[in-house]
């Protein structure tokens, strides 16, 4: 088999292909298959086709998700009938596409046949009959008759990986059962098969409830949403974090002495109680999610392994390395006895002579460093092509290319693409891939589905169909056909987010203590860093001198803000118009028309801002010409200027807030009487950790201090108008806090 996958990626290596053919007759199939012969014509569908399920369960999911989908996406009902008349055959037949292939992947494998009043879907197993349902949906459409046709010709196919992971972090939310469904739905279209469900306390741990959120998933939620998956072919692997990042236990009293060097972020691996604490979580989650062959053991950013006062050896590199490898091969041994395969990040500060000290049925989750993988590969150890469809971006990832001060940026897909072609993985054993998407930096996972895609089709089928295909079949698909305009709105929403996120003050918080520190050691790299901006200065009480500074030191955040005003405008009656357009997946559209509103009120607060200072001064000139009135009149437009910048903040705010909780739960919540605990990670700098609800995001422009600015400046207005005998009319009737 590895011969077999070393051979596609090469073959698919000098990326030759630009266009598939099923993309070049207007077809659109994610992921890409791996034989498709095309004949001329279309099979034309309609009134009279039905289902012949032969031995097939007519209740399997293969046989209910096509005829759910025909009816919801192409509005065609299909009756299950066995018998003569136009017909789409099923069945299951070990051996139907000879793939040559390990077992694992070749029941994933099938074969799709289409001609005149007959389809015929044969998978080599249940896996597969499902995945050719799949191909079948998305090869419908509507010709230009208004017909829903397929191709005439035959597809077979199979997976290049056998395991294709999405990766879906809640640290900082907890979806909604039926969003996460939803998202197995969708994944499962896409032929993805495995989820990282990061849980870290959105579980309830049966055996240490004071560690679940409040409201966390039960014992028996978890199961459902595993049994969910389970049908649809695809298992949602636990990804506990543990023995690092672990501030979401140790903040708790009840587990303080297990902090290694007194810091919340690492566990004592020198206490057997640690040993203890984490075995039992994942005994816990076990428990709950029954079905499951593998578990996700989070060894990443181990930084200190070793550093407690308990651990008698020194404190050095390879005491630290030949610690973490105690804690993977103990965890191993009792995970193993449960039956379930491990995988793990294999990284710092694992050192390359001890990798040969792990056992060797161990899955390297990130295909850990390059001195690694010739231990690796004699040893026979199984790796997972690592990708990143999210980086440090704020709001909304940069999914494709981008122009750049020099150049041209490289997005997420692009890298992706060459990552998994042709990347370093290929010199190892891969047994599949992980799409990582974090949501550290508060992204909705609306925002990943460009992403997730990506990974599912190059897991599928590395090397094919290249960038700028796949996000054009992916609008299509997800969108539906008539949604043309979603690329663009793609580029634009990144634009947009990545304008945001420029034109912030960086500046040493003041609320937050510097971390514990990182891999370079304790205390270093870890001061925290908040966004802000400062306000215009406020005039003289008397003269209304003013010396003005806002506009010279934004000058860069002005033009980039004015120069996004406009774009987002337009992005906003795109994405209306998209509403009209979509055929599916409008609730993706509200969380983009939110984020939009969102960051296109920051472009305006600067503008207004700005616009302040400028009345302020016009304020000092009429006040030396004497004309008080005027004076007071242009002190008014200052505040409203702020003032209705504050308002529209809290209002864009408050409507994105309304948006993501329609599919997440409120970040932060109390439930039944029980607060949730707030204790930030002491090495990382989480945008979604700085507070425990959702006004993080707002936490920004909180911190301007705008309230305390608009009750100054109403003073001085007043007081001013006082003095020279001068009503004070139109100000905004704002109700500041005291």
């Amino acid at each position: 088999m590895r011969a077999l996958l070393f051979c596609l990626l090469t073959a698919t290596s000098s990326f030759s292909q630009q266009v598939t053919d099923l993309w070049l007759r207007g077809y659109s199939v994610i992921p890409t298959p791996q034989t498709v012969k095309l004949e001329s014509g279309e099979v034309v569908l309609g009134a009279g086709w039905t289902i012949d399920p032969g031995k097939v369960n007519p209740q399997n999911i293969a046989v209910r998700t096509l005829r759910q989908d025909a009816a919801e996406f192409h509005g065609l009902n299909i009756g299950v009938k066995s018998g003569a008349g136009k017909v789409i055959r099923l069945a299951v037949t070990p051996g139907a596409v000879a793939t040559k292939a390990d077992p694992q992947i070749d029941k994933q494998a099938y074969r799709l046949l289409a001609g005149d009043g007959v389809i015929e879907i044969t998978g080599n197993g249940e896996p597969g009959l499902f995945y050719g349902v799949q191909t079948l949906l998305q090869l419908m459409k509507r010709d230009a008759a208004g017909r829903l046709v397929i191709p005439k010709g035959s597809i077979e196919d199979w997976p290049a990986m056998q395991l294709r992971f999405l990766h879906w972090d809640t640290k900082h939310h907890q979806d909604r059962m039926e969003t996460l469904k939803r998202y197995l739905d969708w994944a499962a279209r896409f032929k993805a098969n495995m989820i990282a469900f990061e849980l870290e306390d959105k579980f309830e741990y049966p055996s240490h409830p004071v560690i679940g959120a409040p409201g966390a998933f039960t014992t028996a939620e978890l199961q459902e949403i595993v049994n969910y998956g389970l049908e649809r072919h695809i298992q949602v692997v636990p990804n506990v974090q543990a023995p690092a990042h672990l501030a979401y236990v140790l903040k708790h009293p009840e587990f303080a002495h297990l902090k290694a060097d007194g810091n919340n972020y690492q566990s004592d691996l020198c206490d057997p109680r640690t040993y203890e604490l984490i075995f039992s979580m994942y005994d816990d989650v076990i428990k709950a999610s029954k079905g499951i062959d593998y578990f996700y053991v989070s060894t990443d950013e181990v930084y200190y392994a070793g550093i407690n006062g308990r651990c008698t050896a020194p404190y050095n590199d390879e005491n630290r390395s030949l610690k973490w490898v105690e804690f993977v091969k103990r965890a191993h041994e009792h995970l193993s006895k449960q039956g379930r395969r491990m995988l793990i990040w294999m990284e710092y500060p694992l050192l390359p002579e001890h990798v040969k000290m792990l056992p060797a049925d161990i899955i390297d989750g990130v295909i850990g460093e390059e001195e690694y993988l010739e231990t690796e590969n004699k040893m026979g150890m199984r790796q997972l092509g690592y990708v990143s469809m999210q980086g440090a971006e704020y709001l909304f990832p940069n999914h494709l290319n981008r122009q750049s001060r020099d150049g041209v940026a490289r997005g997420h897909l692009d890298g992706a693409f060459q990552s998994l072609a042709a990347g370093r993985y290929r010199r190892g054993n891969p047994i599949g891939v992980f799409g990582a998407a974090w949501g550290d930096s508060g992204l909705h996972n609306e925002t990943f589905w460009l992403g997730w895609s990506a990974v599912a089709q190059w897991g599928w089928n590395p090397g094919t169909a290249r960038p700028a295909q796949h996000a054009a079949e992916f609008m299509r698909l997800y969108y539906g056909p008539r949604a043309e305009g979603m690329l663009e709105v793609y580029r634009s929403m990144q634009n947009q987010a990545s304008s945001w996120q420029a034109t912030w003050d960086r500046v040493v918080s003041r609320v937050r203590a510097p971390g514990y520190g990182n891999s370079y050691g304790k205390g270093i790299g870890t001061t925290r860093r908040d966004e802000t901006l400062s306000l215009p200065p406020l005039p003289q009480a008397g003269d209304l001198r003013i010396e003005p500074s806002f506009a010279k030191k934004y000058e860069k955040f002005l033009a980039e803000a004015r120069g996004r005003m406009l774009e987002n405008e337009q992005l906003q009656t795109a994405i209306q118009a998209e509403f009209g357009l979509a055929d599916r997946n409008h609730y993706n559209l509200e969380v983009l028309l939110g984020l939009t509103r969102f960051i296109g009120h920051h472009s305006r607060l600067l503008d207004g801002m700005d616009r302040a200072e400028k009345a302020m001064e016009q304020a000092r000139d009429s006040h030396q010409k004497k004309e008080y009135a005027e004076a007071v009149g242009h002190l008014v437009e200052a505040f409203n200027r702020v003032d209705g910048a504050r308002r529209e903040g809290i209002r864009t705010f408050g409507e994105l807030r309304a948006v993501f909780e329609k599919s997440q739960f409120p970040k932060g919540r109390a439930v039944g009487g029980r607060k949730f605990v707030h204790v930030l990670d002491d090495t990382k700098d989480h945008w979604a950790d700085r507070r425990p609800d959702l006004s993080y995001m707002s936490a920004p422009e909180e911190s301007i201090g705008m309230e305390e600015w608009l009750k100054s400046l109403r003073s001085i207005t007043e007081a001013y108008a006082k003095q020279h005998n001068v009503p004070v009319r139109g100000i905004a009737d704002a109700r500041l806090e005291e």
